[in-house]
């Protein structure tokens, strides 16, 4: 028993920690009918449908069978390295950093084997890291705490890209730098084979619960039928889909919703945290997405202030810096870790003197906008 508690808390650290907070803030504020008030469901129900409409679209191939065409046109070590960079960056818009760099990271292993580029595999992997995390901020649906945020705000889904376009912008233009910086002209050819093109019924049935999603997230459908959608074209497809769900992460959000709820409800604590954040919501964000990581952190404050673009645009940004900044980040260091355990310490380097990088010119820019 005592194993499985650990592995649970080894493989769901912030889950856990999540847990015990909530439960701490049950014996704050006992529970009653208030409690009901404190999750947000609509959130949950639109995370849960989006996870499983893209694991189907990642068990199809779309992505990899994208990626292979995109760099059977690419001839040298800079052209590589590029696609595979903003392969992440584009993609993480729509499919989420999460699922982007599930699907990448691990095809650009070994296409950089196939292109001899092996030892360029840990800074290829960074950035395609902090590639996925600044194109995801582009979006409402581009990773959770977006999601989340973009629905307590209210505002449009063309406000929100309005308001992040200029930082994904340059996101893009530091992250091309970066390339021109690293990588040479230097010949590298990869032959990769194309996955077999996907059903196509069962790529249209995706498709069509992918925009269904949008519709969602744009208003204009309500989340109970989603919903019900996505869970009857699941099981009818039977291909055991729903199992793939990260529900850690939905049970995360409910414990962080149960806690922020109990919490906002004793004068104090309120009292503390509000003085904290008035007038410094962004770097405070950044600041405790760099301990607890970005979406816990949006959901913590989104409960004492209500400038949402400051949290917005803190949360994004906050998922550079730590490893643990974005959760999605754990991701790429658990595939290096496994397939090349002796570069763990290299990665690790790398991947904070660069993360550290972006965000401090990212942070200066945002001075100015």
């Amino acid at each position: 028993m005592a194993e499985k508690i650990k592995h649970f808390i080894k493989t769901e650290t912030v889950l856990a920690a999540a847990a015990v907070l909530a439960a701490v803030s049950c014996f704050l504020v006992p529970p009653d009918r208030e409690y009901m008030g404190y999750i947000d469901f609509r959130t949950l129900e639109l995370l849960f449908c989006l996870m499983a409409v893209m694991a189907g679209m990642q068990k199809l191939g779309v992505f990899r069978l994208l990626g292979a065409a995109l760099l059977s046109k690419v001839k040298s070590e800079r052209g590589v390295a590029g696609c595979l960079v903003f392969l992440c960056f584009f993609c993480s818009m729509i499919i989420t950093n999460d699922v982007a760099l599930v699907t990448f990271v691990p095809f650009a292993v070994l296409v950089l084997g196939m292109a001899g580029m092996e030892k360029r595999v840990c800074i290829t992997v960074v950035l395609m890291t902090i590639a996925a995390n600044l194109g995801s901020m582009l979006t409402p649906i581009g990773n959770p705490q977006n999601l989340y945020l973009y629905a307590l705000s209210g505002m449009g889904a063309g406000s929100f890209v309005a308001l992040m376009f200029p930082y994904a912008g340059a996101s893009a233009l530091l992250l091309a730098a970066g390339i021109l910086a690293v990588f040479g002209k230097g010949r590298a050819e990869c032959s990769v084979e194309r996955p077999s093109a996907p059903d196509r019924k069962r790529l249209a049935l995706y498709t069509g619960l992918f925009l269904l999603c949008l519709l969602t997230v744009s208003g204009l459908l309500r989340e109970e039928l989603l919903l019900a959608a996505v869970v009857l074209a699941l099981l009818a497809d039977r291909n055991g889909l729903l199992r793939k769900v990260d529900y850690g992460l939905l049970l995360t959000f409910a414990a962080f919703f149960i806690f922020i709820g109990n919490m906002g409800r004793l004068p104090e604590f309120c009292s503390f945290l509000e003085g904290i954040l008035e007038g410094n919501e962004r770097l405070a964000a950044v600041a405790a997405s760099q301990i607890i990581s970005n979406v816990p952190a949006a959901l913590l404050l989104s409960g004492f202030t209500d400038r949402w673009e400051e949290l917005i645009i803190g949360t994004n940004l906050g998922g550079l810096g730590t490893l643990i900044a974005s959760m999605a980040s754990l991701i790429s260091y658990k595939q290096i870790a496994v397939k090349f355990p002796k570069k763990k310490g290299s990665y690790l380097l790398q991947f904070t003197v660069w993360n550290v990088g972006f965000l401090a010119v990212l942070l200066c820019l945002s001075v100015f906008l």
